[in-house]
């Protein structure tokens, strides 16, 4: 719809989607349909050849003057898979053990280190929450309980607990995934996601949460929790 509204400037977009169903029912100008899993709009990451097909696919949409205009990025080449969620992984491997805040401070380094190497660059910082005080927002997280919730003491003002919790789970996991990528270079995608679901006493302590915020009655700590444990 945003779109639309800024074709009739007469500005000419063009959009890349990942739910064609979506594209269907809303009918951009121009939209491109790249059939990878969320977070992948370009491909998989440090593949530049590859996301350079698909922005130049989006671009060449340019050529049609009206609309609307679906097309499909092919599925061939290195596209990336689809992401495995943590009820997957976790089918024929036992859970991690441990202490996760323990865990998380003997990774901290590799973390620290992708973020130098990468000029600061990190998906870490959705909850608000530094990652030098992730230990005690560990601990919130493992003792939380739907059914007599506590806030946090640092959580930013207008974000319901359910809201934070999930932002807290996205940060814990990208200071874990980018933490893996400076120690192991070469895993990737389901790679990770296999280690953290079914390696890490983090892992463990997310899929926990996740369960306990699945059982409540409220709705929004069910909504939060299909976000977690994936």
């Amino acid at each position: 719809m945003l779109a639309r509204a800024i074709e009739e400037t007469g500005l000419p977009t063009t959009t890349i989607v990942l739910i064609k169903e979506h594209a269907e029912r809303v009918k951009p100008p121009r939209a491109l349909f790249a059939p990878f899993p969320f977070g992948f709009a370009l491909g998989n990451p440090d593949d530049p050849p590859f996301q350079h097909n698909v922005l130049a696919a989006a671009l060449d949409l340019f050529q049609q003057a009206s609309g609307p205009v679906l097309a499909v990025f092919p599925e061939d080449g290195e596209a990336p898979a689809q992401i495995l969620q943590a009820s997957g992984a976790r089918k024929d491997v036992s859970n991690a053990s441990g202490d996760p805040a323990d865990e998380l401070t003997g990774v901290r380094g590799y973390y620290e280190r992708w973020n130098e190497n990468h000029d600061g660059r990190t998906l870490v910082g959705l909850s608000g929450i530094p990652q030098r005080r992730f230990r005690g927002l560990v601990r919130y997280m493992q003792e939380f309980d739907p059914a007599a919730p506590t806030d946090y003491a640092n959580k930013p003002g207008g974000v319901t607990i359910p809201r934070f919790l999930r932002l807290a789970s996205d940060d814990l996991k990208s200071f874990y995934m980018e933490a893996r990528m400076c120690q192991r270079p070469d895993q990737q995608n389901n790679d990770l996601q296999r280690w953290f679901w079914t390696e890490t006493a983090m892992g463990t302590m997310l899929s926990d949460l996740a369960g306990r915020l699945a059982a409540s009655e409220e709705q929004p700590y069910q909504q939060a929790a299909t976000g977690i444990a994936r």
